[in-house]
């Protein structure tokens, strides 16, 4: 079971890229806000621009898998809620590299110790 929740209302992602922080690398952008919940809580999207519906998939299938192993190592400074936007290189790349950088990512906002 994983430690995190999803975010899924639109209003929760439009909150974190009008008022939270963001970092962008090439291979993705992570907006990034702290939250009341206490717990992590995750979107990702991937827009018509990346490609067609295998390579979007592609590209939240490997991102999923890179947090999945940031958040076994990581320590995260309480609760967040973290939307990651995947770039067309997102989806070239294995979940290893997108792995290096989110968490080069995650620590530039702070939400990683």
């Amino acid at each position: 079971m994983p430690n995190y929740l999803s975010l899924k209302l639109n209003k929760d992602f439009l909150r974190l890229y009008h008022r939270g922080k963001s970092c962008a690398r090439p291979a993705l952008v992570v907006y990034a806000m702290k939250n009341r919940v206490g717990i992590c809580r995750v979107g990702i999207t991937t827009s018509k621009k990346i490609g067609n519906a295998v390579q979007r998939n592609r590209a939240r299938r490997v991102i999923r898998a890179a947090f999945q192993a940031v958040q076994t190592d990581a320590v995260f400074s309480g609760g967040w809620d973290l939307v990651f936007v995947a770039r067309t290189r997102t989806t070239r790349l294995k979940s290893t590299q997108v792995e290096t950088t989110m968490r080069e990512a995650l620590a530039a906002l702070g939400v990683t110790k």
